[in-house]
Parts: C-alpha cells; structure tokens; sequence
C-alpha cells in the first residue's frame, strides 16, 4: 500500500523510528524541522498546531485554530469538548489518547471538510455525537480502543468513508443492520475483540450485525467492492465456510480472529490456504483439540510447495484449554510473533512426531522451523515440555517470555541460536533454575539474556 511505502521510505532515511511493534515515531527535533519546513513553502504558518503530549487540560482556544488543516493535541489529558468550533479548512483531526468523555453535538458542525479524525485510546468515551453526521467528508475515522458501545445510524451521512477501524472496543454492543453496507468506498474495516472481555456476552437487539456468528455482518462486508484491507472476527464453523465461499475476502483478508468455536474439535487449517494476504490469526475460547492439516500431500504436489501461509507474521492462541500442540506452524514460514496462553493440555508447540509422519506422507523434510521468529510468549501452559526436541539457530529472535509453564524445563537453544541478537529470556526465578541445558558453558552463554518476570 502506498502509505506503508511512505513510512519505510522515512524509516529508511531515519526520520522516523520505531515505538514497539507497530507504531513509529518522530523526534521532536525533526517534528520542529517539518514543520519550519512547511511554514517557510507555505501561504501562511497557521496551517498546523500541534500540541502532543502538552499536558493540556481543556480543549484549546477555538480561536488558535480556526484557520489550521492540520491539527494534533493527542496524548494529553482533555476530557470535555464543548465548543462548537468553526474551522472552514481543518482536514486532519487527531484527538487519540486523551481522557476524553463527552463530545458535544456541537462539535463537529462547523467542520465540513475534515477528512481524518482519531479518536482512538479515549477508553471513556462511550457516546460519539449526534452531529457527527455533519461530517460528510470524512474519510477516515478511528474509534479503535475507546468505549464507545453503540455505532450510531447517524454515521450513514459519511459517504466518502474509506477507513473504518473498530479494533479493540471492548464495550461495543452494537452495529446497525445496514450500516456498514451503507459505506460505499470503504477500503479498510477493522474489527478485532479484546481477548477475555466476549466470554457470556449478549448482543441487544435483532437488527444488529454483531449477533449469532456475525452472518450478518459477513452479508454486508461482501458487497463492499472497494474493500482492500479487512480484519474481522468470525464466531462459528458455519459463519467461517461462507467466509471463505466469497473470493473477495481471500484476496482482502489481512488479520482473522476465531471466536467460541465449540466445533469441530479437528480444524482443518488448510481450509484457510486462500487467505493470501493474512499477516495475523488468532483463536480465542475455542474448544479446538487438534489443528490439523488434511490432505496436504494433494496439496504439495499441486502447488510444488511446503508452506501455504507466507504472509502470516503472527498467531495467537488464547484459552484453547483441549488444543494439545500447534505443529501445523510449519506452514508459516515467515512467523515472527508467537504468543499462547491458556491452553491447558498443550504439551508441545511443534510435535517431532507429527512432522515425522509429515515428511512421510509429502516425501520431504520441512526446514527448520521458525528461522523469522522475533517474540515467543508461553503462558499458563501447565502440561507444556517442549517447544522443539532439538536446538534452533532462531536468527532473528529477540524476546522470550515464559510464564506459568512448570514443566518446561528445556529450551531449544545451543550455542549456534539466537547468535548475535541481544535476546531477552523473562521468567520466574524459580522457572529459571530449573531449566536444563546441555552443558554449563550453554548456560552460562545464555544467563546474562535471562530477565526477572515477578
């Protein structure tokens, strides 16, 4: 997408770096020099104000930004905006992680060309605005981490919607029934649920898309044709095959999130081989035993390759408690984020004996496995003894964290592994000591990596 090329090109030249995982940042010194920048090519300097992390308290004086395009007051501590500002030339908006609770009708009615508006990590902001509607502009809005529970019909005025991110509202309650289908250009639609907050929910009101399996929402999702980029979860069997009947959401998918599936205890992980373009995949409080993978020999012979899932760079498990391993991770060549928690009957993460019957079956051997890995997270996993039988040369990994997981006492680490990297192994210290290695010298290789967890 030309917008993730952009930021590579300016993390190339360093004048943007990375903040974790998937946000970047910029130096307040090159921030200041943008923005000299801009003023001096400029009509007039009163294009941007821009007050991250000011420590502001209240909204500032509409009359300080009455001519900008572009304005920031994000991490702040602004709870109230009860002005009802009249900003002709505003486009851009980001009020994210602030203290936000109210918004007043008022306003958003004098903004009639803003284009972007974030209000995403405002976990108190649980009505957005009747007079949202007057946003007709707008294309891209953030709600992503605030508490907003109801998405009201008012947003239909939006036409020109492209971007619609819902991740991680964990007290949403309800979509209208014709809403999404109603944003004509969508381009991008994120929804994602925080794990252990949907545990015994009901969703209010027949006419509303988050009920059953999501059915409903998939009907909608399918007659956007500009959809390029889609997260969303899917809660039952049922809802994923008619998922995966549409081929607009295998060229579109890029994170799938699977939700209480109480059947089948075999899932068939191939039956997602045309999610070409699906980077995250998680399973949440699913009653799952075995993740397999049928017919893979029919499939390596017709596609003359080992691995199906190259774009997948993170899988999370959590709170599968009968799911027993995850060997069909060999399929995902490029994994780079690994995180299980909560499956209290897993024992192995690859089995050596699956992959034996693997390789006899499809008449060749895997290479080794997780040579992309960067972060492997292990949590509550009381039966778990293995993560791999042998050592791995992990090139690229940087984080361990093990926690819970009393019967883990090897790691798959040698001399040769993670060479070079400054890996970082957190743990208890009681963990900690009970880990056997192959010889001391090992041990002592790998002691300065170890970090106290508690």
């Amino acid at each position: 997408m030309q917008g993730g090329d952009i930021i590579s090109s300016l993390l190339n030249a360093c004048l943007l770096e990375r903040d974790g995982e998937d946000c970047v940042k910029m130096h307040d010194v090159i921030r200041d020099m943008a923005l000299w920048i801009t003023r001096k090519f400029e009509a007039t300097e009163n294009n941007f104000f821009v007050k991250a992390g000011a420590q502001l308290f209240e909204e500032p004086d509409v009359k300080a930004w009455k001519r900008v395009k572009r304005m920031s007051v994000m991490k702040n501590e602004i709870q109230l905006l009860k002005e009802t500002p009249k900003c002709p030339n505003l486009r851009t908006l980001f009020l994210s992680n602030n203290n936000l609770k109210v918004i007043s009708d008022g306003f958003f009615q004098f903004i009639p060309h803003l284009t972007v508006l974030d209000l995403s990590e405002n976990c108190y902001l649980r009505v957005l605005p009747k007079g949202i509607s007057q946003l007709v502009s707008l294309e891209c809005i953030d709600l992503s981490w605030t508490g907003i529970s109801e998405l009201p019909m008012e947003l239909r005025s939006l036409t020109k919607l492209k971007m619609l991110d819902l991740s991680y509202m964990s007290d949403l309650e309800n979509i209208p029934q014709y809403l999404v289908s109603s944003f004509s250009k969508l381009q991008i639609f994120r929804l994602w649920f925080k794990r252990l907050l949907l545990q015994n929910k009901d969703y209010p009101n027949e006419d509303n898309v988050l009920n059953e399996g999501h059915e409903k929402l998939i009907e909608e999702l399918k007659g956007l044709q500009r959809l390029n980029i889609l997260s969303t979860p899917i809660k039952s069997m049922f809802c994923l095959e008619r998922f995966l009947s549409f081929d607009l959401f295998g060229r579109r998918t890029q994170a799938l999130q699977l939700i209480d599936f109480r059947e089948p205890e075999m899932f068939d992980v191939l039956c997602l081989e045309n999610l070409e373009h699906l980077e995250a995949l998680q399973f949440l409080d699913c009653g799952i035993m075995e993740i397999k993978m049928e017919k893979l020999s029919t499939w390596v012979s017709s596609s003359n390759c080992t691995s199906c899932f190259h774009a997948l760079s993170t899988v999370q498990i959590f709170h599968c408690k009968k799911l027993r391993d995850m060997t069909w991770l060999i399929l995902a060549p490029n994994l780079r984020n690994l995180d299980i928690t909560g499956c209290y009957e897993m024992e192995e993460i690859l089995s050596e004996e699956k992959l034996g019957e693997v390789a006899g079956v499809i008449g060749v051997s895997y290479p080794k496995s997780f040579l992309k890995l960067e972060t492997l997270d292990l949590r509550h996993l009381p039966k778990l003894k293995s993560i791999y039988w042998d050592a791995l040369p992990f090139p690229c990994l940087k984080h361990i964290l093990i926690k819970y997981c009393k019967e883990l006492k090897k790691l798959p680490l040698n001399l040769d592994s993670a060479k070079g990297n400054l890996l970082s192994i957190k743990g208890s210290k009681d963990w900690w000591a009970r880990v056997e290695w192959e010889n001391e010298v090992t041990r002592d290789a790998f002691l300065p990596s170890f970090k106290l967890l508690y």
